[in-house]
């Protein structure tokens, strides 16, 4: 070959070399890996859950789930695709739309009822259901994260500790009111993470757990006075509610709904041995002797069905789903994107806690569905939108980018 083609040979190939190298390194610039990673394996593992689920469970519908994982996907993307530093800037809008979402299921003509739940809207047209409070959850991240970016990382005074708590308080307070103390858990928590963050020293907030310790015990014995004096009709806290907290303290004390249900959660998780029973073969989840198998205690039905093996799977991915992510709260030079990180960090945090501690007795039975693997349309759309979101945090975690 003569000398001029091997030259222009090298030079063609140098070229391609350097254009996928530059290729790469924008990918890596722009993608996570992480939790580009830590999200396909969840969702490709949730999927063959809720396929196993569906093969014994009516209302474990696979399509719904397909089409839920679907929109996600959409919504991800685009979130991912957008620069979210400037939702800094409108705390106020911020509220006022965390506020409607919270309150859309009461609005008429909105307004689903589903088994017994009222949180729910169905979306005029097109008839899908949909559960606002999870889009207020995230709402709620922003929020807080605008507010906490104001004191560049040290609040000074306790008036503005008090301000940031009293503005927590109001999406809290109002998903109280709609009756969804699961979803108002998940944003007080996910909204603390935040405050503390944002330079809380560590006097105040344990002031401030010291207090609200103190407030629930004195709702507590307050209920249990009006209880003796009138009936259940006033009641401060319902009676569904007390059954799962005397569960959670004494899961023999009583023979209630609460109780079986914690009772064969418990008998699911410890027959599944180290691989389960296989796909389709989870006889307490699957032969209808624990409800809600496939949403609220999901991870009953993936123990059973996958074994220890499953289980340690699936924190191991959401170990690597919320490093990845402080990772990227960590490399970012913008204050917000960082708390906007923490903030969902805290919320992924509490849910897995809270839905795998209810399933082996370590925490009250709530309605918290496990991220990415329980059954539900709702849910699935608002965790790959906070996926999205951590994911334009890193593409956009320097002043240049």
């Amino acid at each position: 070959m003569p000398a001029s083609s091997t030259t222009r040979a090298q030079g063609s190939l140098k070229r391609v070399n350097r254009s996928m190298s530059s290729a790469k390194g924008s990918w890596r610039s722009t993608v996570q890996m992480g939790v580009l990673a830590a999200w396909v394996g969840l969702m490709a593992f949730g999927t063959l859950v809720v396929w196993s689920a569906s093969l014994t469970i009516a209302d474990a519908s696979f399509p719904r789930h397909l089409l839920g994982m679907g929109l996600g996907i959409i919504c991800a993307i685009a979130v991912w695709r957008a620069d979210l530093r400037n939702l800094a800037n409108i705390s106020t809008a911020l509220l006022v739309a965390d506020i409607v979402c919270i309150f859309l299921p009461f609005v008429p003509g909105l307004s689903h009822n589903a088994q017994g739940m009222t949180g729910w809207i169905r979306v005029p047209l097109i008839g899908l259901t949909f559960q606002p409070v999870e889009i207020a959850k995230l709402l709620t991240v922003f929020f807080m994260a605008s507010l906490g970016a104001q004191y560049n990382g040290k609040i000074d005074t306790v008036r503005d500790y008090i301000k940031l708590c009293a503005m927590l308080a109001v999406p809290f307070i109002c998903i109280i009111i709609q009756g969804d103390l699961g979803s108002s858990l998940v944003v007080f928590f996910s909204g603390a993470i935040v405050i503390m963050m944002s330079g809380a020293r560590k006097e105040w907030v344990l002031s401030t757990i010291a207090l609200i310790i103190g407030l629930v015990s004195l709702i507590l014995a307050t209920d249990s006075i009006i209880d003796s004096v009138f009936d259940d009709s006033v009641s401060l806290i319902k009676n569904y509610q007390m059954n799962r907290l005397l569960v959670f303290i004494d899961p023999a004390s009583g023979q209630s709904d609460e109780a079986y249900n914690l009772l064969q959660s418990l008998i699911a998780v410890g027959s599944g041995g180290f691989f389960g029973k296989g796909i389709g073969n989870a006889t307490q989840s699957g032969s209808g002797f624990l409800p809600e198998a496939h949403t609220d205690f999901v991870f009953a039905l993936l123990s059973e069905t996958f074994g220890f093996a499953g289980a340690v799977l699936v924190l191991g991915l959401f170990a690597l789903l919320m490093l990845s992510t402080i990772r990227v709260a960590v490399k970012s030079d913008n204050l917000f994107l960082r708390l906007v990180c923490v903030g969902i960090v805290g919320m992924w945090m509490f849910q897995i806690f809270e839905n795998i501690g209810m399933c082996i007795g370590l925490m009250p039975i709530t309605g918290i569905p496990l991220p990415f693997i329980s059954f539900g349309s709702s849910s699935m759309i608002a965790q790959c939108i906070a996926v999205g979101i951590v994911q334009s945090c890193w593409r956009c975690r320097s002043k240049a980018a």
